[in-house]
């Protein structure tokens, strides 16, 4: 998909997985997770560990300027509840950061997940206690828990499937994959 000069792609070779790791930990501050490196870091590598799919967002000189990653069930249900969507990981690079960007991002990843073989039903992600991010995640997630870790406070959003494309619909999109 390409918008506003960004292309959005599924890590598909070894080159794409580096660049998706590349880039994530050379913005390891930006994602802000409150874990030690070594939890954050299976966090980054499980999508990639458990077959499932990674992005990337590059830029108009096809440089890498965001990534994000999921994984299909949860760790309390040893991951059969595949209809349940984890984010794992998502992130812009500081100076791409804008309303527009998140919502190809959001556009892209509902299409991609409604035309794949797995039906998805609910989506849920963890980011960091943070007044700014509750009111962007707050558009599209319910706020479920607010946990206090060892490295900090951390926020647990779900949201339906139906309620994402429900709101990504509501701006112009472009179809992107074949039905």
């Amino acid at each position: 998909m390409e918008q506003m000069n960004y292309s959005f792609s599924v890590c598909s070779s070894e080159l794409d997985y580096d660049a998706y790791l590349a880039f994530l930990l050379e913005n390891y501050a930006h994602i802000r997770l409150p874990y030690p490196f070594p939890v954050t870091l299976s966090f980054l590598a499980s999508p990639l560990l458990m077959g499932e799919a990674a992005f990337l967002i590059c830029n108009e000189d096809n440089q890498v300027i965001g990534a994000f990653s999921y994984i299909r069930g949860t760790g309390e249900h040893q991951y059969e509840d595949r209809h349940i969507v984890q984010i794992q990981v998502a992130c812009i690079a500081e100076e791409h950061r804008c309303t527009r960007l998140f919502l190809y991002a959001l556009q892209y990843f509902t299409q991609y997940l409604a035309h794949g073989e797995e039906q998805v039903q609910e989506f849920r992600f963890f980011a960091p206690s943070d007044d700014s991010l509750r009111r962007l995640f707050s558009k599209i997630s319910s706020l479920t828990a607010s946990l206090e870790t060892d490295s900090g406070p951390l926020d647990e959003y779900r949201a339906s499937f139906s309620e994402w494309q429900s709101y990504a619909s509501q701006f112009r999109q472009t179809a992107l994959f074949n039905s």
